[in-house]
């Protein structure tokens, strides 16, 4: 609907414009449609016009009357079209309604109820009624400026009531207008009795409004029922049934709430109703609750399942005329039945996604490198196979005895932040001790968990979450974690939600295992075993980095040194008490270091260290005092203190030539120079 539209307000029903657009088609043709909508001034076509679920303002309505009125240059237009209505299309649903009365006097005294199916502006009264004769009251409401043309068309409409059963048309006196000043136009009427009509004939009956009426009504379930079955999105779909709701019954407003196929709130469609008013009378719809005597409700419901229910609603004392709920529910059918059909693509479509977001998983877990990628990995994978709104993954650091987040999706920016400095740990948290405990899976909210969780659910705007432990065996790893926003989750977490989210928490777990498994491999490759630090293929890896991106205005410096009398330690305390020093060295020279360099351990007793972005001597002289410094304090091994010398000798790096093996090698000579107690301790590699 565009924006014009969306501003008419809801006073005339389309069933009055499209009868009105076809009696005129029929005296002058299309080319006195397209002057009729010209001269009247409106932004809409005539199929908008003919859709009866729409509703137009009165202005509008008055507007068409005339323009109708000066194109056919006939006065007497607006009686002739109420007065073909029957024959024109006009609701089949309430010709039928009406010849289920049984007699003309019937429908009369229900004729006040049938307004309220085409007007909102004005108000009907049955004065008196009879066998064969009325006096009716018709009173425009206050604020609108009565028009004799819809008074006429109202005349005409009238007469056609005995029509519906086979008479000829009513004979209609009116001497009170409202447009000549009277408080309400009155119309007296009279009609033939059935006694006095000769024996129908085949072509008779074959125009009768009864018969026309049920192959309308035919053509308009079949053709609803194909519509609704040929499309394939389902927020399609349930406009579409509110709009031909309006073909099956004729009210000024329907809403439709429907069960959502993967749980979460309703989906709810309406017309013609205050869309603040629409939650809650939805959720009593659904619920069975009472929308008032005005409201005529069916339940959306197939063979297979229950899908909601469908109401068309009249203001306060214009309830249905007869019954509707039948001819509702029949459509309803079809509309479930389009719904079983849609739901059906949609499970199979949805499955197949999941089924692909599982291979696609399957595959990148192969190939993710390290244990940072898996988690991202599993985290972006897990809202399409589980279903959820967000989803993260927290691992378990056994050193400090938290659970830290290593990657969340489906976040925004803020809150993904917020998530990813997260941390849990046991002694505020109940639920991942108990987790800790018995490794199985929790479904916590944010009313019903601790009051950590609480908190932090609320921080992300999170209202349910689906926890799975991973693990190795009996190891507890970490944690998968599915959530959803208010209103989204499925009705029971326990099932596919829950069962999806373990069989990726499976795959993860493996996956982690194998990533830890690999990054241990690669640890021990580069590292020496003994004291944790860079072993020689590390530290020549990092010294061509740090060669590489040194700026021309910096030295890089490589600091070699080795244990002086370290193999008498070895000899003389065993080679426990060697190792231990060697790793009370290596943490001395950790202490050492800026932020950016490093130290390795090279082989034996032999350390050395990379030293970039240095400027000038000086600065790599700092570093030499603070290793010397090292090695003041004694060292304490297997209770007794032990103190040892080392031997330094620096290399400074600068411009583009030599490599990182010659850069070690000149440090390595110059701290032999230094062990013999000759010579500088600092060896320059200039640029050529």
């Amino acid at each position: 609907m565009n924006g014009t539209a969306a501003a008419e307000a809801r006073e005339t029903s389309g069933a009055t414009t499209g009868g009105l657009l076809r009696y005129v088609r029929g005296q002058g043709g299309d080319d006195a449609v397209a002057r009729v909508l010209e001269l009247a001034g409106v932004p809409f076509t005539a199929a908008e016009f003919d859709d009866q679920s729409r509703w137009w303002s009165y202005d509008t309505r008055i507007r068409l009357f005339a323009a109708a009125t000066e194109v056919l240059d006939d006065r007497h237009t607006m009686f002739k079209v109420g007065a073909s209505a029957l024959h024109s299309g006009l609701a089949h649903s309430l010709v039928l309604l009406l010849r289920a009365m049984g007699s003309p006097r019937q429908v009369i005294q229900r004729l006040p109820r049938a307004v309220a199916k085409f007007s909102t502006t004005s108000t009907m009264e049955i004065v008196e009624s009879g066998a064969v004769s009325a006096t009716i009251r018709y009173r425009l409401h206050p604020g609108y400026l009565h028009s004799r043309l819809d008074c006429e068309y109202a005349q005409g409409l009238i007469t056609t009531v005995p029509t519906v059963f086979g008479l000829p048309a009513a004979r209609i006196v009116h001497d009170e207008c409202e447009s000549d000043g009277h408080p309400a136009c009155v119309y007296h009427l009279s009609w033939d009795r059935r006694a006095k009509l000769r024996r129908r004939r085949r072509d008779d009956a074959a125009a009768s409004p009864e018969l026309t009426a049920l192959r309308g009504q035919l053509r308009t379930l079949q053709s609803a029922a194909t519509e609704l079955v040929g499309s394939d999105d389902l927020d399609t779909v349930l406009d579409r049934i509110v709009a031909r709701a309006a073909e099956a019954v004729l009210a000024p407003a329907y809403l439709l709430a429907v069960a959502a196929p993967g749980g979460g709130p309703p989906l709810v469609h309406s017309a013609g109703l205050p869309a603040d008013d629409v939650p809650a009378m939805a959720a009593a719809l659904l619920d069975g609750g009472d929308l008032g005597a005005g409201a005529v409700v069916v339940d959306v419901a197939s063979a297979r399942r229950w899908h909601g229910r469908l109401a068309a609603l009249y203001p306060a004392g214009h309830g249905a005329m007869g019954d509707e709920a039948s001819m509702l529910s029949a459509y309803a059918g079809h509309a479930a039945a389009a719904l079983d059909l849609l739901i059906a693509l949609e499970d199979s479509r949805l499955e197949a996604d999941r089924a692909s977001a599982l291979l696609s998983l399957a595959h990148e877990l192969s190939t993710a490198d390290g244990a940072a990628k898996v988690c991202d990995v599993v985290a972006e994978a897990l809202p399409r196979i589980v279903g959820c709104s967000s989803a993260g993954i927290l691992l378990w650091d056994p050193a400090s005895g938290r659970l830290r987040t290593a990657a969340s999706f489906g976040l925004d920016d803020d809150l993904q932040h917020v998530m990813l400095q997260t941390s849990l740990s046991p002694e505020d948290t109940p639920e991942l001790v108990a987790m800790l405990s018995d490794r199985e899976p929790r479904v916590l909210s944010s009313t019903g968990s601790s009051s950590v969780l609480q908190a932090l659910l609320r921080s992300l705007g999170l209202t349910d979450v689906v926890a799975v432990p991973l693990l190795a065996g009996r190891t507890f790893l970490g944690v998968a974690t599915a959530s959803w926003e208010a209103d989204q989750a499925p009705s029971h977490l326990h099932g596919d939600a829950l069962a999806r989210l373990r069989g990726v928490g499976d795959q993860a777990s493996t996956a982690l295992q194998n990533a830890r498994l690999l990054e241990t491999v690669r640890h021990q490759a580069a590292h020496d075993s003994l004291t944790g630090l860079p072993n020689r293929v590390l530290f020549l890896d990092r010294l061509e980095s740090a060669l590489a991106t040194s700026r021309p205005d910096n030295q890089v410096a490589v600091l070699f040194c080795d244990l002086d009398r370290f193999k008498e330690v070895n000899d003389t305390r065993g080679h426990a008490a060697g190792d231990e020093l060697l790793r009370q060295v290596a943490a001395r020279l950790r202490s050492t270091l800026r932020p950016g360099d490093t130290v390795g351990r090279l082989s034996g007793d032999e350390f050395a260290m990379i030293l970039p972005d240095l400027v000038g001597d000086e600065g790599a002289d700092g570093v030499v005092d603070r290793v010397l410094g090292c090695f003041v304090e004694p060292f304490r091994i297997e209770g007794e203190e032990l103190s040892i010398a080392t031997s330094v000798g620096v290399a400074l790096h600068s411009g583009s030539e030599g490599g990182a093996e010659d850069l070690l090698r000149q440090a390595d000579t110059a701290m032999y120079r230094h062990k013999q107690g000759h010579g500088r301790r600092m060896t320059d590699v200039q640029s050529s």
